[in-house]
């Protein structure tokens, strides 16, 4: 049990604050709401007076500033503005980042679509290429306020919220600490051995979760992750067999050049992404949904077996 107990962040959005939200915003609820899947943020299919729904995605509170938001939204506008398949959020009135009730909010209209079948080469060549395109524009300038991907933010500031999260066990305390301080040291010593990779707007969570597949083919969602990071990382979380990535690599390089070296990143990047999981929902177990959706991070021994992975994953 955490050592302090927070208030839960959305304790006071209830459907009346989601609703009364849209209808600040100039929309006309019609009183349908849904709850779709989200931890992170809270995100709702909301019902319109005629019109198609409407998704509004509720922001973390504190999690990002108003000027990362906003890099976030601009990057979803410069994409769909150069015709990738990206959500953007609405603009009203020339805003696309609304507030009401304390609740940071964006409106994006409903797009529908299934979970992607990337068995194929040939999808997994169609998605190479719309990353290649992506990174295209995202290599056009830097993200100011919003955070790189890197070890520091990963695996250092994962580890302190798991330490003040009172979640794990006092008697592997000291060989978490020992375990993380070695992690980090060796991650950054193979990172620096790669040489400086360019680093680039990013997806940044690019997964099969934050793809849709229609007949027209894939679109993406939610660049709530989007950060500053090497290329690599929006390819390697799509293909979990070398063959899969060959087969993303070759769509990708129709638009865009690959720097190979990156592709010693990958474990690196996993092992980033494992701890950097952990330290998250350490920091999000005040938030009622967090204990629901993850009891097994409340049990001894998966701390135990989270600690034995990295200690394997230090030693191969």
């Amino acid at each position: 049990m955490a050592k302090s107990a927070p208030a839960a962040p959305y304790a006071t959005l209830d459907p009346d604050t989601v609703l009364d939200a849209v209808a600040a915003a100039g929309f006309e609820p019609d009183g349908r709401l849904l709850a779709l899947g989200s931890y992170e943020n809270r995100v709702y299919q909301v019902g319109l007076e005629d019109a198609r729904p409407l998704v509004a995605k509720f922001y973390r509170p504190g999690r990002w500033s108003d000027a990362a938001i906003d890099e976030e939204h601009a990057f979803a506008h410069e994409l769909a503005a150069a015709e990738l398949p990206m959500v953007a959020p609405l603009v009203v009135d020339g805003r696309s980042l609304f507030e009401h009730e304390g609740f940071r909010y964006a409106l994006y209209p409903r797009q529908g679509g299934r979970a992607p079948e990337l068995e194929s080469a040939d999808h997994l060549a169609w998605m190479g290429r719309l990353l290649a395109r992506l990174h295209a524009i995202g290599a056009r300038h830097a993200f100011r306020a919003r955070p790189a991907i890197d070890v520091d933010g990963f695996v250092r500031e994962a580890a302190r919220n798991v330490l003040a999260s009172g979640l794990l066990p006092p008697t592997l305390e000291a060989r978490y600490g020992r375990t993380l301080d070695a992690l980090a040291a060796m991650l950054d010593e193979r990172i620096a051995a790669v040489g400086p990779a360019s680093r680039l707007r990013l997806h940044g969570d690019c997964h099969l979760g934050n793809v849709l597949w229609t007949d027209a083919g894939p679109h993406f969602v939610d660049l709530d992750d989007a950060r500053m990071g090497p290329a690599v990382q929006d390819l390697w979380m799509l293909a979990p067999t070398r063959e899969a990535l060959d087969a993303l690599l070759e769509g990708y390089a129709e638009f865009r050049d690959f720097d190979f070296t990156e592709l010693a990143l990958i474990e690196p990047l996993r092992l980033m992404r494992q701890v950097h999981w952990a330290g998250w929902v350490a920091a999000r177990w005040h938030d009622p949904a967090f204990p629901l959706a993850f009891p097994q991070v409340g049990e001894a021994r998966w701390w135990e077996q989270h600690c034995n992975d990295l200690d394997e994953a230090i030693d191969a």
